[in-house]
């Protein structure tokens, strides 16, 4: 679901540093927000954001086991060459990342400190481009905030699961955005 070491590793896929998208509005003098697609040299901050975002939003999950270099290691040997990853920027600062393989959205976590303030729109805005023939992705039954700014963005439950598929054995959603589904 959210650890995919279990992949085989792909060979790199080209970057594209350029903007995805236009800049969000921010509040106060704040340098606009920028979506690109994501580096290599963004490993170990994509890493800090995975690993610091689960452990604010997610408290039920157990404590982490991976060590930061691990997870920059899976990031940049498996997310990156495998996923079209986008970034979500302030000046140099990376704010959170998103991840998609094909019509799936593997991952979109943000800093748990910017939460709120429509950069995780703006990451799925930049995915749903990347993908419109729709997305899908997987969430836990727990984790009612993210189900509920998927569903406020069109998502639908479209199968439910006992955990039986994911590492962390916790029941989850599969949720689909059609395209032309418009926010709740």
């Amino acid at each position: 679901m959210d650890d995919a070491s279990h992949l085989p590793a792909a060979p790199m896929a080209p970057t594209d540093p350029k903007p995805t998208a236009p800049p969000a509005a921010t509040p106060g003098p704040r340098a606009p927000v920028l979506v690109r697609r994501a580096e290599l040299a963004d490993s170990a901050a994509i890493a800090r954001i995975h690993q610091a975002s689960r452990q604010a939003t997610m408290p039920y999950l157990p404590p982490q086991r991976r060590t930061h270099e691990q997870v920059t290691s899976w990031v940049r040997e498996v997310t990156l060459p495998q996923c079209h990853t986008l970034v979500a920027t302030r000046g140099p600062e990376l704010l959170g990342y998103a991840a998609v393989r094909g019509e799936v959205l593997e991952h979109l976590y943000l800093r748990p400190d910017v939460r709120r303030h429509g950069i995780g729109t703006l990451l799925l805005t930049a995915a749903r481009r990347l993908s419109p023939g729709g997305l899908t992705l997987h969430v836990f039954q727990l984790n009612t905030a993210a189900r509920a700014f998927y569903a406020h963005h069109g998502f639908a439950v479209i199968a439910t699961g006992d955990g039986g598929d994911n590492m962390e054995n916790l029941p989850e959603l599969t949720l689909r955005w059609p395209p032309g589904r418009t926010e709740s």
